[in-house]
């Protein structure tokens, strides 16, 4: 509500400072969307609790934007950003009577992609991106009004992949979103040219191309899909969650955050298991030499020949995403942990059967991938063998409790590899 009232002061500021009429915000992003009324009651709130205030009568002579004058603007635009699996796979549902209902000009929507892969796995939440900017399109269509998606990414592949490195691979995989937020990782990890690069590009080629259109019956197809990588994906991380906490204690708070409540990670839960926000979620796992990328594609095993070929066709870079992220796997740190479960489970404060357990299934999800994508993990250059040394010394710090030593390495080696997660 404070913020909305700042709304009307931006406005009042913006103009005394400017000495012309100036709007700085007209937009409102909401977190966590996932019904229309979510978007009409915000619409009506600020239109009616905020600025309806200013005709209200002070006494039958004067009303209150006869004394301090208009409050504007009349209106706001509302972007709403859609998170959890239900809402990306009812996004249409949720726009459509918000549509109906206001009539606004156009619309922007806001697909999250880091957390459904916090949430669900990476495979899962670039299914749910791809049925989202589906179901957006057909939506376009049937009401005869621009939809302009927007998508947060960060710079590895499980937050999206959008890198210097993989710009055009990105776009294509993309294609249909019209704005792309830059994340910290890309900004302040790469060098300056290479970021004002991809952000000019980024001006220049977005909106880039159609979203492919997902008709009925092959929609059935990747959420059966979505269901087996789910599945996987929650069985392995329920029985991570606990060493994943102890390890995202040691990497560094960049951002004071003021916390909104739902699915498992606002705060995250799966079941009972509760995870931290996907930064540390997916530092914890790089920082152990497991990149979260493979995570319940185990799966891949129990895909009928339909299902491979709607995976396939709908994520286009599947390959070089994980090929791109196979380098920063540690076999060494792989194994040590499950040589040495007894002690993991007692230093993270877990049962020793569900870790081993999940680190069992882990090692098969990595399987899977070398035998049926013929994908090479571990070090392959200088740079990773260099990063698998620093890696392996921050899992004996992280034993030996040495917090200042393996704070050091964590950052030591979210350095090399160009963001913490």
């Amino acid at each position: 509500m404070e913020t909305l009232q700042n709304i009307p002061v931006s406005h009042d500021v913006a103009t005394a400072f400017y000495g012309k009429e100036v709007i700085p915000i007209f937009e409102v992003i909401l977190p966590f969307t996932t019904d229309s009324k979510d978007l009409v009651w915000l619409f009506n709130y600020y239109k009616k609790a905020v600025v309806g205030v200013q005709d209200i009568e002070l006494d039958k002579t004067v009303k209150v934007k006869d004394w301090i004058g208009s409050f504007k603007p009349s209106g706001i635009e509302l972007i709403p950003l859609i998170e959890d699996m239900e809402s990306l796979l009812k996004i249409d549902e949720i726009v459509e009577p918000y549509i109906n209902m206001i009539r606004p000009r156009y619309v922007r929507v806001f697909i999250a992609r880091s957390d459904p892969a916090l949430n669900y796995g990476l495979i899962c939440a670039m299914i749910l991106s791809k049925l989202a900017l589906s179901k957006l399109k057909f939506l376009e269509k049937k009401k005869d009004i621009s939809i302009y998606p927007i998508i947060g990414v960060g710079s590895m592949p499980f937050r999206g992949h959008l890198s210097p490195d993989n710009l055009q691979d990105f776009l294509r995989e993309y294609k249909g979103i019209c704005t792309v937020t830059v994340q910290s990782a890309l900004k302040y990890d790469y060098p300056l040219e290479d970021v004002r690069r991809v952000v000019s590009a980024l001006n220049e080629k977005l909106p880039y191309g159609e979203p492919a259109v997902i008709e009925v019956d092959e929609e059935k197809v990747l959420l059966e899909v979505l269901r087996k990588f789910k599945a996987r994906y929650w069985r392995i991380v329920k029985g991570l969650a606990p060493l994943i906490n102890s390890v995202a204690s040691y990497i560094p708070g960049r951002r004071a955050r003021k916390l909104h409540i739902g699915l498992f990670g606002y705060s995250r839960r799966l079941g009972e298991a509760v995870l931290p926000r996907a930064i540390p979620f997916a530092g914890a796992l790089y920082s152990l030499g497991i990149p979260p990328e493979f995570i319940s594609f185990g799966a891949l095993d129990s895909l009928s020949e339909d299902e491979w070929d709607a995976l396939e066709k709908y994520y286009t870079n599947m390959k070089r995403d994980l090929d791109t992220v196979a380098g920063y796997l540690s076999w060494h740190n792989v194994n040590t942990l499950m040589e040495l479960c007894k002690d993991v489970a007692s230093r993270a404060g877990v049962e020793e059967d569900k870790l081993r357990s999940a680190l069992t299934e882990l090692l098969l999800d990595l399987k899977v991938v070398e035998e049926k994508l013929r994908i090479r993990l571990g070090p392959k250059s200088l740079v990773h063998r260099k990063y698998e040394n620093i890696v392996n010394n921050f899992l004996i710090s992280y034993f030996e409790r040495d917090d200042e030593e393996a704070r050091r390495y964590l950052v030591e080696a979210g350095r090399l590899r160009r963001c913490l997660g």
